[in-house]
């Protein structure tokens, strides 16, 4: 768990701005998956006790996060998997506002979210490919070669049915060389399965891109 404290408060002739909120940071676990309150592969828990934040900026401090995860820290990229607990924070009567906390907790999120060693995602695809069984060789080391993982194969009337995990990042131009490699023969069909962590020279060369 990572903890980010931030204060904004800002003073100016009249009414100034004042919001602070502490946080902790973790990855959501598969009980935090189950919570309804998961949003956007996000979760808010409010752990305020005694008022220290009114209830009615907490929304605002939510808010400020909920719009911050879209475009994280690694090269814009959203922010998903993570648990966020409003632990503490301070309010001031006058110079309070909605909008203060909303900036205070973004911040805090920011910084936070820095300091847990974030890691980029890639999104994973289960792919099913139907070949014929002469070009099943093939269509296998095509897919490792696109750093796939293959699941398993099952017979078909319409020859081997092949069931492997491949990146999507990887699966750019792939009903082209199915059909080149199978003569036009081979058929497939992909589905978002689940995000992984992508490897350092995926990453690095996104972030190159996106930064």
């Amino acid at each position: 768990d990572v903890k980010s404290d931030y204060k904004h408060a800002k003073q100016s002739g009249g009414k100034g701005q004042y919001g602070h909120v502490v946080i902790e940071l973790s990855p959501m676990t598969a009980e935090d998956r189950a919570n309804p309150d998961v949003k956007n592969d996000f979760l808010f828990v409010n752990d305020i006790t005694g008022g220290v934040i009114p209830k009615e900026f907490i929304p605002a401090v939510e808010k400020g996060m909920r719009e911050t995860i879209t475009s994280g820290p690694l090269a814009g990229f959203p922010v998903v998997g993570v648990k966020v607990k409003l632990v503490f924070g301070s309010y001031h009567d006058v110079d309070s506002s909605e909008m203060a906390f909303k900036l205070a907790s973004s911040m805090a999120f920011k910084e936070g979210f820095r300091k847990a060693d974030p890691v980029l995602l890639e999104p994973i695809m289960k792919v099913e490919i139907v070949s014929p069984e002469d070009y099943v060789g093939d269509v296998m080391g095509d897919v490792s070669r696109r750093r796939g993982l293959l699941q398993g194969q099952d017979d078909s009337p319409s020859g081997k049915i092949i069931n492997a995990m491949v990146p999507l990042g990887e699966m750019f131009g792939y009903a082209t060389s199915l059909r080149s490699m199978s003569q036009g023969r081979a058929t497939f069909t992909m589905e978002f399965d689940h995000y992984a962590e992508a490897p350092t020279n995926v990453a690095e060369t996104v972030m190159k891109k996106g930064g």
